[in-house]
């Protein structure tokens, strides 16, 4: 009997022993819709598994973070941020990160160089790009340049993003680039969107809020992401990826730790599942997310919707240094002329 309590103690302090760590709970800021519902069950899930902590999720766009960010000042609101890269290099310059432990992080070395700060600072789980998304309902012709936006003939029936989210920003480039403008000159650019108002039905500000304007019937076109047209297909939502012939505007999403978060060590452990193959494989397939890991192989059907291969080749990267610094001209001037 003595033996047999023994034995079931020390089965038990075995258990306590090895049973993952500390139970924290690790706060994510990140996007909201499917790009959340994907994170949890590609990430979140083996993170929890393995560490024994929890994930809560916090959700908002690359500037609304942002914003919490600089309202936080001192205080560590979350402990991982994912922002767009033009967002994150703002958050850098302004001192509100803090630098990865690159060397604990698997998985870093794999990466392409275009995906990783050379201070270390952020690093990208995925490339997508700002696209036009078509209803396969009611378009039979799939647009294939920028251009088409401004045919009369989808009066009422087009959504394009504010410009507080990535895709509204590159959308603004791509405008002044068809029209002979710039990052630099982007003078164009505001002009044809004036010109674009009567075809535009919604300016949204989160990107699933256009999927109810898709299934009703309510809009032909969108300037969407690559990711989030795939994922809304994949749940059967009437939408297909065009890439204009002008090229589509690559986004490099990326992730970081806010300087005043106390959990590094917990956060490089649930960045390191975003990097590994199979996290990126994952939400590849359950995103159509573009993987920045080289190891990552794509099953061939997956690999001709995603960036990835020939289409990362062809998108247009702007200088995302510009961008941030233009940011804050372009989003008042856009409150003044668009908006509106």
């Amino acid at each position: 009997m003595i033996v047999s309590r023994m034995t079931l103690l020390m089965c038990l302090l075995t258990a306590w022993l090895v049973r993952p760590a500390s139970g924290e709970e690790l706060i994510v800021a990140t996007f909201g819709g499917t790009f959340v519902d994907n994170s949890k069950k590609c990430h979140a899930t083996a993170f929890e598994k393995a560490t024994g902590s929890t994930v809560k999720y916090v959700l908002g766009s690359s500037v609304q973070t942002m914003a919490k960010l600089r309202a936080a000042g001192a205080r560590a609101e979350f402990d991982v941020a994912y922002m767009d890269s033009q967002i994150v290099k703002q958050a850098k310059a302004e001192g509100l990160l803090q630098p990865l432990e690159s060397g604990k992080i698997e998985g870093w070395n794999d990466l392409y160089e275009a995906s990783r700060d050379k201070d270390a600072y952020w690093v990208s789980m995925m490339f997508a790009g700002t696209i036009i998304t078509y209803n396969t309902d009611l378009v039979k012709t799939p647009p294939t340049s920028w251009g088409d936006l401004w045919k009369p003939e989808w009066k009422g029936k087009l959504a394009i993003p504010d410009i507080s989210g990535t895709s509204g920003q590159q959308f603004l480039m791509a405008a002044a680039r068809l029209n002979g403008g710039s990052v630099e000159n982007i003078e164009p650019g505001f002009e044809a969107i004036k010109k674009l108002k009567p075809n535009i039905q919604m300016m949204y500000t989160q990107p699933d809020q256009i999927i109810p304007l898709f299934e009703r019937g309510d809009i032909a076109l969108a300037v969407w992401y690559t990711d989030r047209t795939g994922a809304a297909a994949l749940k059967g939502v009437p939408v297909a990826a065009a890439y204009p012939s002008e090229g589509a505007i690559g986004i490099v999403p990326t992730v970081s730790v806010p300087k005043a978060s106390a959990k590094r060590d917990l956060a490089q452990k649930y960045i390191a599942g975003l990097l590994s193959p199979e996290g990126q494989l994952c939400f590849g397939q359950s995103q159509f997310a573009g993987p920045t890991n080289r190891k990552v192989q794509l099953p061939p059907d997956l690999a001709k919707l995603v960036p990835y291969g020939p289409l990362v080749q062809r998108m247009f990267f702007p200088d995302t240094d510009l961008v941030a610094r233009k940011f804050p001209e372009w989003s008042e001037r856009w409150g003044r002329e668009i908006a509106r």
